[in-house]
């Protein structure tokens, strides 16, 4: 107590020195009694101040106060009111047991009914969605999900009209199915464009437009032309039944269409054999088929080349006198130049004739037998090349996840595929040439040795 006395009159100590300092910056006083009535005047406004304040401190005590009260009153109310609604929910409750209850006794005999009729409604409903039927007719899905909520509702009592209709829906999906229609409809292009086209539609299977096909899923909601379309064949078949007006027509379907044409997708994203070398074969596979490639463009060369001297050589061989355009008349040009040599001689030198003729006749034979040598070594090679990346693969990522060694599956399988295949040809081209050569030069041997012949035969006389 005392130190709080002590500070009060330290503080007004302090006021009162503060309040001199005041009123001798404001005015000099000129006299005690001058200052003492400043300081009077000054204690006189401070204690206006504070009365002003109090009162606008009441007021607001007063305001909090009434607001308080207020309060006060309205949760007592809202208590009130929520005991009344607790009850009344309460009650409700129960009268909503009640109902159910005798909606459940009066629907007991309808309750296996129903829910014959939802499970059958539920499995339309899958069939509807992605039906090329429910393309030409809208609103059946959104119809069956609202039939469906309403079925195992139980608090909605199905009605005999909603059934009827569904009834209708169904029977539209059997016939409708059976029909070849056609109807104007948005038909979305693989650009992205959507345009006007008129659609044949066959049955549940496929849809036909311009000569494309279609397809349809209930999440677009909209027909599609298939980014890629069957064979030619099958294209033209199509254009074909669009352009038919009565009769039998043949077209490609696919037996899937009414589950989303599963079938005719597969057969037609099945990458071609182009696609699969130039996705799977890598650099190796290319070499394969270069190297193929020039294996038989030589020996379609030489083919052509040894017929014309073949043909030259068979004139040859029933003209009489020698020509030097081809290999046997340069060796019956040997022998008639030398008629007066003796047996051995003239046999050594039509020997060596032929032996001089035989490398233009073989010619790139080796390098055939090179290629159909090489071409499978260089599949092995891709083999090995794509197992070594499916071994990387399994150590990186594991053996769980079979594409992810796809690739280099792939590619082992085509570089021996694409080396067989280049090494086939190039061996039968190979055995083809060295025939015809073969041949050739089994004429002049034959012919050269009838030279030596009758020679040796005039000799012995």
């Amino acid at each position: 107590m005392k130190k709080i006395i002590k500070f009060a009159g330290i503080s007004a100590t302090s006021l009162f020195l503060a309040i001199s300092s005041q009123a001798f910056a404001q005015a000099p006083a000129s006299s005690l009694a001058e200052l003492l009535d400043s300081v009077e005047q000054d204690r006189v406004a401070q204690s206006q101040e504070h009365r002003e304040r109090e009162q606008r401190f009441q007021q607001q005590a007063n305001q909090q106060q009434q607001i308080l009260d207020e309060t006060k009153t309205r949760i007592e109310e809202e208590n009130a009111l929520n005991t009344q609604l607790t009850e009344t929910f309460d009650a409700n409750q129960l009268t909503i047991a009640e109902r159910r209850e005798a909606l459940r006794v009066a629907r007991a005999d309808l309750n296996e009914l129903l829910g014959t009729i939802q499970g059958v409604a539920g499995d339309f409903r899958s069939i509807f969605e992605n039906s090329l039927i429910s393309a030409q007719y809208d609103g059946r899905e959104e119809f069956l999900d609202d039939f469906i909520a309403r079925v195992a509702s139980d608090t909605e009592q199905v009605r005999i009209d909603e059934i009827e209709r569904f009834w209708f829906f169904m029977q539209q999906e059997l016939i409708e199915s059976g029909k070849v229609v056609q109807y104007t409809d948005m038909v979305s292009l693989p650009s992205g464009e959507q345009e006007s086209r008129t659609v044949t539609r066959i049955g549940s299977f496929n849809a036909i437009s311009n000569g494309d096909y279609l397809s349809y899923t209930g999440a677009i909601g909209h027909l599609q032309v298939l980014p890629r379309q069957p064979s030619g064949d099958v294209v033209s078949r199509a254009s074909a039944l669009e352009s038919a007006t009565s009769g039998m027509h043949k077209v490609g379907i696919d037996p899937t269409g009414a589950l989303g044409g599963s079938m005719m997708a597969n057969l037609i994203n099945f990458p071609t054999a182009a696609e699969q070398v130039r996705d799977n074969s890598g650099t190796i596979g290319y070499l394969i088929i270069a190297v193929g490639l020039v294996a038989v463009l030589i020996g379609l060369i030489r083919t052509l080349i040894l017929t014309v001297v073949a043909a030259k050589v068979n004139a040859q061989v029933k003209a009489d006198k020698a020509n030097k355009n081809n290999p046997l008349g340069r060796v019956l040009l040997v022998a008639e130049s030398n008629p007066n040599v003796d047996t051995e001689t003239l046999e050594l030198k039509l020997g060596e004739a032929i032996l001089q003729e035989t490398p233009a006749l073989e010619r790139f034979l080796t390098l055939i037998k090179i290629i159909s040598t090489i071409a499978p070594l260089m599949g092995l090679l891709g083999t090995v090349t794509g197992m070594i990346n499916v071994f990387q693969q399994i150590t990186v990522y594991g053996a769980g996840d079979p594409t992810i060694m796809a690739g280099g599956i792939s590619m082992a399988l085509m570089t021996t595929v694409l080396g067989i295949v280049a090494a086939i040809p190039a061996i039968l081209m190979h055995s083809w040439v060295k025939g015809k050569s073969d041949r050739i030069i089994h004429i002049m041997e034959e012919q050269a040795t009838g030279i030596i012949a009758r020679k040796a035969e005039a000799a012995n006389k």
